[in-house]
């Protein structure tokens, strides 16, 4: 859902965009105004764009000049009555081209007067235009004089004047400043927020129980940083929380064990098989508080304990200590690795507590005679309980299952919080417990 809303780029390109072409509206509206209404403007823009027109096709080579008629202005030059007429003279008032006849031709400055570079002269006022003017050019060495006319101008060539002037003068200028305004905006946003990404690349892995995990806010807004300083702040304070909540756990714990350590202790000055019954329903009892007790432990332990374990050594350490009292229980423990080395990212005593269960639930749910056998494979971890069959007997399905269902639940959340998982298979002798770990980077 996160992903369908639009980035704060993206929302200020908009904007920016948006105003952008609202102010090219706007200025379009009183460039109009202005132009439309002032005759004596259009009139020059309209002398000045027509004779540029013309002096484009006027070629200097070798001292001789030339013109001919570009294709687009031949239609409106063509005779005498399409309501514009032009002449193209040099300095020395030799004729170039001509679309006049006398009786325009009093319209211009005679050709013994030399012109000045620009001139002008309104017929009719008002619109359409009905004027005449010209200009002087500098084309090879040589000074053209380029006049035209026009009247009550036909083809409304002042509205081609009017969008080419504003083409030229506002709408490329306001569409460079555009480009800019949003290029150094976009790289200015982008620049701005790479640390706010980062810091919320952050928060996806963010843990209030791992003292090293907190939102970075070197080179971040101010605006924003003040905001990831409280949201630190108050991951801080859950963590002191969970790191409350485990003290009060252990502390409870601690006062049921007492209690328990005494019953226990009275239990054993009496001779009776009752009193043993007792005695081992006692130990249940107490084997399910220190469950419990690290059941409740696991969500507040410290995230940052994680380091490259090796799964072959830990599992020898934990075989090594448990094997004499797998032994006691009239059953076999043994041990093998199916790779040389097998390095997993975790917490060496999270891991031996849940193999310890699994070891302890394959004991304490199988009849004597039980093989529990420890595999260790490149990503986890197996425990196999199986029960050596006579030739000729039946096969034996163990329970595995504790009767307070706390053990497997221990190694369940243990797998999680190392990003794995727990998988449980059945065999006609037995059971498989499979602690699978994600394999460590560096390995």
């Amino acid at each position: 859902m996160i992903r369908s809303n639009p980035t704060l780029t993206t929302i200020l390109t908009r904007r920016i965009a948006f105003f952008a072409m609202l102010a090219m509206l706007v200025q379009l509206v009183v460039v109009f105004s202005d132009y439309y209404w002032n005759v004596g403007e259009l009139s020059r823009l309209y002398v000045e764009q027509e004779t540029e027109r013309l002096a484009s096709a006027v070629e200097v080579s070798g001292g001789i000049i030339a013109f001919r008629m570009p294709e687009a202005l031949s239609p409106r030059y063509a005779n005498r009555q399409t309501g514009y007429v032009a002449r193209i003279r040099d300095s020395q008032g030799n004729l170039i081209f001509e679309s006049c006849d006398d009786a325009c031709e009093s319209r211009f400055l005679p050709a013994e007067v030399n012109p000045p570079d620009f001139w002008l002269r309104i017929v009719t006022p008002g619109k359409p235009l009905t004027l005449v003017g010209g200009r002087a050019f500098n084309i090879g060495g040589h000074r053209i004089l380029v006049d035209v006319a026009t009247m009550n101008d036909p083809q409304n060539l002042v509205s081609d004047v009017f969008w080419n002037e504003v083409l030229e003068h506002m709408i490329v200028p306001m569409s460079i400043l555009l480009g800019l305004v949003l290029g150094a905006t976009i790289l200015s946003v982008r620049r701005a927020l790479k640390p706010v990404k980062a810091a919320a690349d952050a928060a996806d892995l963010i843990d209030p129980l791992d003292s090293r995990s907190h939102l970075p806010i070197e080179g971040m807004p101010r605006e924003i940083a003040h905001l990831a300083v409280a949201v630190n702040r108050a991951f801080q304070r859950v963590g002191e929380l969970m790191r409350s909540q485990r003290i009060l756990t252990s502390a409870i714990a601690h006062e049921v064990r007492t209690p328990l350590a005494a019953i226990k202790l009275e239990l054993g000055r009496i001779d009776h098989p009752r009193a043993r019954k007792a005695d081992a329903d006692l130990d249940d009892l107490v084997h399910f508080v220190s469950q419990l007790t690290a059941l409740a432990r696991l969500d507040t332990f410290d995230h940052g304990m994680f380091e490259d374990v090796d799964l072959i050594v830990l599992c020898a350490g934990v075989a090594e200590q448990l094997a004499p009292w797998v032994y006691e229980n009239k059953h076999s423990l043994e041990m093998s690795a199916r790779v040389d080395i097998a390095i997993v990212r975790a917490v060496p005593a999270l891991l031996k507590d849940a193999l310890r269960n699994l070891i302890e639930n394959a004991v304490r749910h199988t009849p004597e005679s039980t093989s529990i056998i420890i595999r260790v494979a490149e990503s986890g971890i197996q425990v196999e309980d199986r029960l050596h069959v006579e030739r000729g007997g039946s096969g034996h399905q163990t329970h595995n299952s504790e009767g307070l269902g706390i053990g497997l639940k221990i190694v369940e959340r243990i797998a999680e919080l190392h990003g794995g998982s727990l998988q449980r298979s059945a065999s006609p002798h037995g059971q498989t417990f499979e602690l699978l770990l994600p394999v460590s980077k560096s390995q």
